[in-house]
């Protein structure tokens, strides 16, 4: 966080100005500078509001700047967390499109894109090849990785003969959407997977890599985003080191939300449990990822707590959005 000393701008008290990702010195301003007096609860829930604010405006930045040519300046430009963001919501506009024009007789539609997409990859690795700071390496490096599953889905669903938006191999992939009547800043993105509607929590994650997406993590997105859509809990299951909780810490990327990882060792008390549930139950944006939780390891009344602790936020989550 970036941060004002009183006196520096004729300011009375220490002032926020924006965020700050410390290990490759990425920045995003506030729409306006927090004030960061009085009690610490009151100012924090301000400085919260003052993100998703300034992220909501630096989207829809970043969006208007993403239709101009020059994408190399768009890329220095834009945070590497809103490059993702602003791709995933212009490669689910233009597959919507093509599938629309499949629909009414051009059947080449979808491979026209997948070529589109080819070459727009092959720009960004030439990009990638030549001598960059690491801030705009890094952005890169995860927007190749998103990209190339978005090519990846289109030659799936071109293998499965999608021709319209309601065939289930276009429902089942994570879809971003722009409406452009909402919000303050020329609109709210939200992210749409089957039956499921969510908001984008529009949480800063700064400058941070991404999974390679296969379609195992397909199927595991689909299944958790189902079960936080149903106020329900997932419990990816494997072996030690398969990727589970960075699966969850990932999708938790996608929706641009706060997420908890909380390791269950076998000397875990239900208080401790309890105090991370009280936390996370105060935010709607907050994924709890609770690892190695093993029923063998954790004594009986740990296991009694997480059940019934899981059923009671399932059932105020309910209740709240009736």
């Amino acid at each position: 966080m970036d941060i004002i000393p009183p006196g520096k701008q004729l300011n009375r008290n220490f002032e926020a100005t924006g965020m700050r990702e410390t290990s490759t010195g990425e920045t995003a301003a506030f729409v306006s500078n927090v004030v960061l007096d009085g009690a610490v609860e009151n100012w924090l829930v301000e400085l919260e509001h003052a993100m998703k604010k300034s992220m909501q405006q630096l989207l829809a930045v970043s969006i208007q700047a993403h239709r101009g040519k020059d994408k190399e300046k768009w890329i220095t430009d834009v945070q590497g967390q809103l490059l993702i963001t602003t791709g995933s919501i212009q490669w689910t506009n233009d597959c919507s499109k093509a599938l629309g024009s499949i629909s009414n007789g051009k059947k080449n539609a979808l491979r026209q894109l997948k070529k589109k997409q080819v070459a727009y990859l092959t720009r960004l690795t030439d990009m990638i090849r030549g001598q960059l700071p690491r801030l705009v390496r890094t952005k890169l490096v995860a927007l190749i990785t998103m990209e190339i599953h978005n090519r990846d889905v289109m030659e799936r669903m071109i293998k499965a003969g999608c021709s319209s938006v309601t065939d289930f191999d276009w429902l089942c992939q994570l879809r971003f959407l722009f409406n452009k009547e909402e919000g303050q800043f020329g609109g709210i993105c939200t992210v749409r997977q089957t039956n499921c509607n969510l908001d984008y929590g529009y949480e800063y994650q700064g400058n941070n890599g991404r999974l390679v997406v296969t379609p195992l993590t397909d199927r595991c997105v689909l299944t958790l985003l189902t079960a936080k859509f149903l106020n329900r809990g997932g419990n990816p299951l494997g072996p030690a080191g398969t990727g589970k909780t960075e699966t969850v810490k990932d999708l938790s990327k996608n929706l641009a939300m706060y997420c908890v990882v909380i390791n269950c060792s076998d000397g875990r008390e239900p208080e401790s449990i309890q105090k991370a549930y009280w936390g996370s139950n105060n935010d709607v944006f907050v994924y709890t990822c609770l690892t190695d939780t093993q029923a063998w390891t954790l004594s009986r009344s740990v296991v009694y707590f997480l059940a019934y602790a899981r059923l009671g936020l399932g059932g105020a989550s309910t209740s709240s959005t009736e």
